[in-house]
Formats: C-alpha cells, sequence, structure tokens
C-alpha cells in the first residue's frame, strides 16, 4: 500500500516527543525490513514495525493512531538485537504507546471485561495489559 503524506499532515511535534520519550534516532532507520522479518507477533499487527517507522520518520500520526502494532509489540528486543543500526524499536513502540495514553484513551475498557475472560487469565497477563494499555 502506497503511503501518500503531505507536509501538512506531517507532525514534527509527534517526531520530536518519540525522540524524547524513547531516546532513539529513528530516522537512521533504513528500512532494511530486519525488524519485520525479526517480529514473533508478526501475524497478529496490522501494520510492520519496518513501515512504522517509515510512518513515524514521515510524521504521520493518524496512521499511527490507526496501527495496532505499539499494543501488540510483545517487547521482546528482538527486532533491536537484529537492528543493522541499533535502534531500539521497542523504545520507540513504547513512546508511542506513552504518547497516546497520555491522551486519557484506554486501549482496552475493564468495565467491558468478561468474568469469563477475567478468570481464564493469568493474574501476571492482566497486570502487564492494565500497565500497558491503559492510562
Amino acid at each position: 500500500m502506497p503511503i501518500f503524506i503531505s507536509t501538512r499532515e506531517s507532525d514534527d511535534q509527534l517526531r520530536k516527543k518519540v525522540r524524547e520519550i524513547s531516546g532513539q534516532n529513528f530516522q537512521q532507520c533504513y528500512q532494511c525490513g530486519t525488524c519485520s522479518g525479526s517480529c514473533p507477533m508478526i501475524e497478529h499487527i496490522n501494520v510492520f514495525p519496518r513501515r512504522i517507522m517509515a510512518l513515524l520518520q514521515l510524521g504521520n500520526r493518524k496512521a499511527l493512531e490507526e496501527s495496532n502494532t505499539p499494543w501488540v509489540c510483545a517487547s521482546c528486543h528482538t527486532c533491536m538485537v537484529r537492528c543493522p543500526r541499533g535502534i531500539d524499536i521497542t523504545k520507540v513502540m513504547e513512546a508511542l504507546r506513552l504518547i497516546k495514553l497520555r491522551q486519557n484513551i484506554d486501549r482496552i475498557e475493564l468495565k467491558k471485561l468478561e468474568p469469563e475472560q477475567i478468570a481464564d487469565m493469568p493474574q501476571i497477563a492482566m497486570v502487564s495489559g492494565f500497565r500497558k494499555m491503559t492510562s
């Protein structure tokens, strides 16, 4: 799918904030695809990590917010270990989550979980999910 973006849609504030929170220079990414090829969650995400980095370089906030990738990221650091540029993509994903959570919009609604779902989930998974997906 081609990316069409005008300079009016480019969000410099987003790029600055992600760089500030993550401490990563994502502009160094040259789209080799190693991160996407290494990701164990690839079949569960709708935008590959390589494309997330491209969207971030373009400052395309709308496309980044529509992606589930930062939320599904397992934070396993496989992408970082294999990245030829040494970019810690997991920190970038965490920064994208934090920016969204700081808007006080929860990714999951606790009140909508069924009691059966809660009973079947390991407690550590629930705590981890709540920390990651709620503000």
